[in-house]
């Protein structure tokens, strides 16, 4: 039998994912670094402690701010 899927929209796009990832995992299928990245869910930001004990729900609304360097 084949991973649920659940659809969470992630800087205003849907994406469909399988199974209910951590907020880690979805940042790795986004090919995204933690240290790099400032990430909401739902409105509420996620603390580096928590990005791979908060698991995903369908749904869900996800904000990624990367940090960019220069000057």
């Amino acid at each position: 039998m084949p991973n649920p899927t659940i659809t969470v929209t992630v800087n205003g796009a849907e994406r469909t994912v399988e199974g209910r990832p951590s907020v880690r995992e979805l940042l790795g299928l986004l090919d995204l670094d933690p240290r790099q990245v400032v990430v909401e869910v739902n409105r509420e930001i996620v603390r580096r402690p928590a990005l791979d004990t908060l698991s995903l729900a369908d749904g869900d609304r996800v904000e990624v701010v990367h940090f960019v360097g220069g000057g």
